[in-house]
């Protein structure tokens, strides 16, 4: 491989970092029903506003400790994770997407699904702000992405939203309770809108196979609760994320085990 293209790699993942230092705010600000561009970052603790030297991503939390560098309040080793993990994301999009239309969607794409996952984490809602127009942006840019037709990608939403309303309706006739947000479905219809309708049954596959791998432990160290709300949109996100990048390798080796 060479060498520009590694260094094509670094510049992602810088810029990815980046934009995962600004996903940190989406995710703090969205769910307060704050402006995510005004004002600027501050600590939450003793609101000192955050200089740009501060906010380089990764490594001002490495020069300031860990901590504000006003009040000396502890940071949360989160941010740094968030601003990695997305910059990873971009460098696997640019590696097995090249340069390309399709990358930039893909950094789009990627970029929603974390912002996502940790609102969900945090607050248990997956905002509409984020999936509605996503639906939109995923069907829109099927026309850009030479593998996804318009027609995928709209069956994709169809299906996707489709499916796990059916499974909410059925789940909640039984138990007699309501076990799936709206928030999962809307999100289910933007995965399908970026990726197409093949990829509906394997991202729910995987998201629920997961799911009761992370779930079922936690239920019983709470002592069999089975009403334990664990939010299943983190579940989507990183199930969405397995069949981008290796999705079709998944599938091949699944038809060739049934062989």
């Amino acid at each position: 491989m060479p060498f520009e293209f590694y260094f094509f790699l670094s510049s992602a993942f810088i810029l990815g970092s980046v934009i995962g230092s600004f996903l940190n705010v989406c995710i703090y600000r969205i769910p307060a029903g704050k402006s995510i561009v005004s004002p600027p970052s501050s600590c939450p603790h003793c609101g000192h506003q955050i200089r740009w030297f501060q906010n380089i991503p990764v490594l001002s939390y490495l020069f300031l400790g860990a901590k504000c560098a006003a009040c000396r309040a502890s940071i949360s080793f989160r941010y740094p994770a968030i601003e990695i993990l997305t910059g990873l994301l971009f460098t696997l999009a640019l590696y097995y997407f090249g340069f390309s239309g399709a990358t930039l969607v893909y950094w789009v794409f990627l970029a929603a699904l974390v912002t996502i996952s940790f609102i969900d984490l945090d607050h248990q809602i997956i905002p509409d702000v984020i999936s509605l127009p996503g639906i939109i942006v995923g069907f829109t840019c099927s026309f850009f992405i030479p593998w996804l037709t318009w027609m995928d990608s709209l069956l994709g939403i169809i299906l996707g939203g489709g499916s796990l309303l059916a499974i909410a309706w059925i789940y909640e006739k039984i138990a007699k309770r309501e076990g799936m947000g709206g928030g999962d479905i809307k999100l289910l219809a933007m995965l399908g809108a970026f990726l197409g309708w093949k990829a509906v049954l394997p991202v729910i596959f995987i998201a629920s196979l997961i799911g009761c791998l992370v779930g079922i432990p936690l239920i019983l160290v709470q002592k069999g609760d089975t009403k334990l709300a664990i939010p299943f949109g983190p579940f989507l996100a990183f199930a969405a994320t397995v069949y981008l990048f290796w999705g079709r390798d998944l599938v091949y080796w699944y038809l060739n085990l049934l062989r």
